[in-house]
Protein backbone atom coordinates (compact mmCIF):
# COMPACT_ATOMS: atom_id res chain seq x y z
CA UNK A 1 0.00 0.00 0.00
CA UNK A 2 1.38 3.43 -0.66
CA UNK A 3 2.77 5.20 2.16
CA UNK A 4 0.81 8.29 1.26
CA UNK A 5 -2.22 6.56 1.46
CA UNK A 6 -1.50 5.27 4.95
CA UNK A 7 -0.82 8.24 6.20
CA UNK A 8 -3.79 9.89 4.37
CA UNK A 9 -5.64 6.76 6.39
CA UNK A 10 -4.19 7.58 9.62
CA UNK A 11 -5.03 11.35 10.08
CA UNK A 12 -8.34 10.24 8.86
CA UNK A 13 -8.56 7.96 11.82
CA UNK A 14 -7.40 10.30 13.97
CA UNK A 15 -9.66 12.83 12.90
CA UNK A 16 -12.66 10.84 13.38
CA UNK A 17 -11.27 9.46 16.68
CA UNK A 18 -10.79 13.23 18.20
CA UNK A 19 -13.99 14.19 17.54
CA UNK A 20 -15.84 11.37 18.84
CA UNK A 21 -13.85 11.65 22.14
CA UNK A 22 -15.65 14.86 22.14
CA UNK A 23 -18.51 15.32 24.59
CA UNK A 24 -21.79 16.50 23.63
CA UNK A 25 -24.32 19.30 25.30
CA UNK A 26 -27.86 18.99 25.58
CA UNK A 27 -29.88 21.47 26.45
CA UNK A 28 -32.22 19.77 28.43
CA UNK A 29 -36.43 21.20 29.03
CA UNK A 30 -37.80 20.78 32.95
CA UNK A 31 -41.21 21.76 32.25
CA UNK A 32 -42.96 24.68 34.74
CA UNK A 33 -42.78 23.19 37.86
CA UNK A 34 -44.49 19.97 38.69
CA UNK A 35 -42.08 16.96 38.32
CA UNK A 36 -44.36 14.81 36.50
CA UNK A 37 -44.18 17.05 33.46
CA UNK A 38 -40.77 16.09 32.75
CA UNK A 39 -40.61 14.23 29.73
CA UNK A 40 -39.41 11.10 29.61
CA UNK A 41 -36.52 11.90 26.93
CA UNK A 42 -35.40 14.37 29.49
CA UNK A 43 -34.93 12.21 32.52
CA UNK A 44 -33.36 9.60 30.00
CA UNK A 45 -30.89 12.53 29.01
CA UNK A 46 -30.11 13.48 32.45
CA UNK A 47 -29.71 10.52 33.75
CA UNK A 48 -27.19 9.39 31.04
CA UNK A 49 -24.76 12.88 30.88
CA UNK A 50 -21.69 13.38 32.91
CA UNK A 51 -22.38 16.85 33.99
CA UNK A 52 -25.78 18.63 34.82
CA UNK A 53 -25.52 22.42 34.62
CA UNK A 54 -28.03 25.05 35.80
CA UNK A 55 -28.22 28.29 35.22
CA UNK A 56 -28.58 31.02 37.65
CA UNK A 57 -28.68 35.27 37.58
CA UNK A 58 -26.37 35.53 40.23
CA UNK A 59 -23.77 32.88 42.49
CA UNK A 60 -25.52 30.74 45.02
CA UNK A 61 -29.03 31.95 44.22
CA UNK A 62 -31.73 28.54 44.14
CA UNK A 63 -32.65 27.33 40.91
CA UNK A 64 -36.00 26.23 40.58
CA UNK A 65 -35.10 23.70 37.44
CA UNK A 66 -32.34 22.24 39.48
CA UNK A 67 -35.02 21.52 42.26
CA UNK A 68 -37.19 19.68 40.01
CA UNK A 69 -34.93 17.62 38.30
CA UNK A 70 -33.79 16.75 41.89
CA UNK A 71 -37.63 15.55 42.08
CA UNK A 72 -37.29 13.20 39.19
CA UNK A 73 -33.70 11.95 39.42
CA UNK A 74 -31.28 11.30 41.89
CA UNK A 75 -28.30 13.82 42.02
CA UNK A 76 -25.96 12.56 44.61
CA UNK A 77 -22.45 11.48 44.24
CA UNK A 78 -23.32 13.41 40.35
CA UNK A 79 -21.56 16.42 38.61
CA UNK A 80 -23.62 19.22 39.47
CA UNK A 81 -21.90 22.66 38.62
CA UNK A 82 -23.59 26.09 38.55
CA UNK A 83 -22.93 28.10 35.89
CA UNK A 84 -23.87 32.50 35.51
CA UNK A 85 -25.68 34.00 33.46
CA UNK A 86 -25.87 37.48 34.72
CA UNK A 87 -29.19 39.94 33.99
CA UNK A 88 -27.40 42.86 34.87
CA UNK A 89 -28.56 45.64 32.53
CA UNK A 90 -25.23 46.51 31.27
CA UNK A 91 -24.76 44.48 28.56
CA UNK A 92 -20.68 44.44 28.56
CA UNK A 93 -21.55 42.52 32.05
CA UNK A 94 -23.94 39.98 30.71
CA UNK A 95 -21.76 39.12 27.31
CA UNK A 96 -18.78 38.81 30.06
CA UNK A 97 -20.74 35.84 32.64
CA UNK A 98 -21.70 34.59 29.61
CA UNK A 99 -18.27 33.99 28.26
CA UNK A 100 -16.74 32.42 31.09
CA UNK A 101 -20.05 30.02 31.18
CA UNK A 102 -19.06 29.31 27.47
CA UNK A 103 -15.58 28.53 28.12
CA UNK A 104 -15.93 26.08 30.85
CA UNK A 105 -18.71 24.30 29.21
CA UNK A 106 -16.20 23.91 26.24
CA UNK A 107 -13.40 22.80 28.83
CA UNK A 108 -15.88 20.02 29.86
CA UNK A 109 -17.02 18.89 26.30
CA UNK A 110 -13.17 18.60 25.47
CA UNK A 111 -12.44 16.37 27.87
CA UNK A 112 -15.35 14.14 26.55
CA UNK A 113 -17.89 14.41 29.18
CA UNK A 114 -21.54 15.03 28.09
CA UNK A 115 -23.27 18.51 29.90
CA UNK A 116 -27.31 18.59 30.02
CA UNK A 117 -27.96 22.35 31.00
CA UNK A 118 -31.27 22.48 32.46
CA UNK A 119 -33.85 24.99 31.47
CA UNK A 120 -37.21 25.60 33.17
CA UNK A 121 -40.32 25.02 30.92
CA UNK A 122 -39.38 24.16 26.93
CA UNK A 123 -35.74 25.44 26.30
CA UNK A 124 -36.73 27.23 23.07
CA UNK A 125 -39.08 29.93 24.83
CA UNK A 126 -36.97 32.93 26.08
CA UNK A 127 -34.11 30.49 27.41
CA UNK A 128 -30.24 31.34 27.87
CA UNK A 129 -29.58 28.09 26.42
CA UNK A 130 -30.26 29.38 23.08
CA UNK A 131 -27.59 31.51 23.28
CA UNK A 132 -25.19 29.04 24.46
CA UNK A 133 -26.20 26.82 22.04
CA UNK A 134 -24.83 28.50 19.46
CA UNK A 135 -21.54 29.34 20.20
CA UNK A 136 -20.67 26.10 21.22
CA UNK A 137 -22.02 24.74 18.10
CA UNK A 138 -19.47 27.40 16.47
CA UNK A 139 -17.00 26.15 18.69
CA UNK A 140 -17.08 22.96 17.16
CA UNK A 141 -19.22 20.36 19.35
CA UNK A 142 -22.51 18.70 18.86
CA UNK A 143 -25.42 19.66 20.83
CA UNK A 144 -29.08 18.62 21.08
CA UNK A 145 -32.07 20.37 22.07
CA UNK A 146 -34.58 18.44 24.28
CA UNK A 147 -38.21 20.17 24.44
CA UNK A 148 -40.88 20.26 27.13
CA UNK A 149 -43.57 21.47 28.23
CA UNK A 150 -43.94 25.15 28.94
CA UNK A 151 -45.94 27.21 31.33
CA UNK A 152 -48.55 28.82 28.75
CA UNK A 153 -49.85 25.14 27.68
CA UNK A 154 -49.46 24.05 30.92
CA UNK A 155 -51.38 26.54 32.78
CA UNK A 156 -53.89 27.24 29.77
CA UNK A 157 -54.69 23.12 30.23
CA UNK A 158 -55.04 23.95 34.10
CA UNK A 159 -57.52 26.45 33.15
CA UNK A 160 -59.78 24.17 30.94
CA UNK A 161 -59.44 27.09 28.29
CA UNK A 162 -57.85 25.88 24.67
CA UNK A 163 -54.94 28.27 23.07
CA UNK A 164 -56.55 28.70 20.07
CA UNK A 165 -59.21 26.80 17.91
CA UNK A 166 -60.08 26.96 14.46
CA UNK A 167 -58.28 29.23 12.39
CA UNK A 168 -57.43 31.80 15.09
CA UNK A 169 -54.24 33.48 15.30
CA UNK A 170 -52.13 32.91 18.65
CA UNK A 171 -48.91 35.26 19.21
CA UNK A 172 -46.68 34.93 22.40
CA UNK A 173 -44.54 38.65 23.42
CA UNK A 174 -42.56 39.53 26.65
CA UNK A 175 -43.86 42.78 28.90
CA UNK A 176 -40.30 42.65 30.93
CA UNK A 177 -39.35 45.67 29.19
CA UNK A 178 -42.21 47.63 29.41
CA UNK A 179 -42.96 47.51 25.85
CA UNK A 180 -46.45 48.34 25.04
CA UNK A 181 -46.42 48.77 21.40
CA UNK A 182 -45.96 45.08 20.63
CA UNK A 183 -49.08 44.05 23.10
CA UNK A 184 -51.16 46.74 21.17
CA UNK A 185 -50.45 45.14 18.19
CA UNK A 186 -51.17 42.04 19.51
CA UNK A 187 -54.43 43.11 20.93
CA UNK A 188 -55.45 44.75 17.33
CA UNK A 189 -54.37 42.01 15.37
CA UNK A 190 -54.63 38.02 17.27
CA UNK A 191 -57.74 36.50 18.90
CA UNK A 192 -54.98 34.89 21.72
CA UNK A 193 -52.49 36.34 23.19
CA UNK A 194 -49.52 34.94 25.99
CA UNK A 195 -48.02 38.00 27.63
CA UNK A 196 -45.00 36.32 29.20
CA UNK A 197 -43.44 37.68 31.81
CA UNK A 198 -45.90 39.95 33.04
CA UNK A 199 -45.50 39.96 36.96
CA UNK A 200 -45.03 43.33 37.19
CA UNK A 201 -47.28 44.69 34.34
CA UNK A 202 -50.61 43.20 35.19
CA UNK A 203 -52.52 46.52 36.01
CA UNK A 204 -50.77 47.94 32.62
CA UNK A 205 -52.46 45.18 30.71
CA UNK A 206 -55.90 45.39 32.05
CA UNK A 207 -55.70 49.18 30.86
CA UNK A 208 -54.64 48.10 27.51
CA UNK A 209 -57.52 45.76 27.69
CA UNK A 210 -59.75 47.95 28.60
CA UNK A 211 -58.43 50.78 25.91
CA UNK A 212 -59.44 48.17 23.35
CA UNK A 213 -62.55 47.09 24.25
CA UNK A 214 -61.46 43.84 25.89
CA UNK A 215 -63.14 42.72 29.48
CA UNK A 216 -61.20 41.68 31.73
CA UNK A 217 -62.55 38.45 32.06
CA UNK A 218 -61.02 37.53 28.88
CA UNK A 219 -57.82 37.58 30.80
CA UNK A 220 -56.33 34.73 32.31
CA UNK A 221 -53.32 34.81 34.84
CA UNK A 222 -50.92 32.04 35.16
CA UNK A 223 -48.45 32.73 37.95
CA UNK A 224 -45.59 30.09 39.29
CA UNK A 225 -47.42 27.09 37.61
CA UNK A 226 -46.61 23.67 39.15
CA UNK A 227 -44.99 25.00 42.01
CA UNK A 228 -46.44 25.92 45.74
CA UNK A 229 -47.98 29.46 45.43
CA UNK A 230 -49.35 28.77 41.92
CA UNK A 231 -52.15 31.10 40.83
CA UNK A 232 -54.66 30.01 38.11
CA UNK A 233 -57.30 32.78 37.97
CA UNK A 234 -58.93 35.53 36.74
CA UNK A 235 -56.97 39.09 36.64
CA UNK A 236 -56.28 41.02 39.60
CA UNK A 237 -54.88 44.18 39.79
CA UNK A 238 -54.64 44.27 43.56
CA UNK A 239 -52.67 40.60 43.53
CA UNK A 240 -48.94 40.39 43.79
CA UNK A 241 -47.72 38.52 41.62
CA UNK A 242 -44.60 36.11 41.08
CA UNK A 243 -41.73 36.42 39.14
CA UNK A 244 -43.24 33.67 36.43
CA UNK A 245 -46.23 35.19 36.07
CA UNK A 246 -48.08 34.99 32.13
CA UNK A 247 -51.49 35.75 30.74
CA UNK A 248 -53.77 34.31 28.37
CA UNK A 249 -55.99 36.94 26.79
CA UNK A 250 -58.79 35.73 24.93
CA UNK A 251 -61.02 37.59 22.85
CA UNK A 252 -64.10 35.69 22.98
CA UNK A 253 -65.22 34.69 26.70
CA UNK A 254 -62.78 32.05 27.95
CA UNK A 255 -66.18 29.96 28.70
Amino acid sequence: MDVSAILYSLVGYIIQLSETMKGKLYGVSVGPGSPDLMTLRSKRILEGCDVIGYPVKRSGERSTALSITESVIRLEGRDVREFVFSMDPDDSVRREHEGVAITELISILEKGMDVALIALGDVGVYSTYMYVDRAIRDAGFETEIVPGVNSFSHGASLAGVPLMLGDEGFCVIPMAKGDESRLEMALDSFENIVVMKAFKSIRRIAELMDAHGIPRECAFVMSNVGMDDEYIGLMDTDRDYGYFTTVLIKKESMR
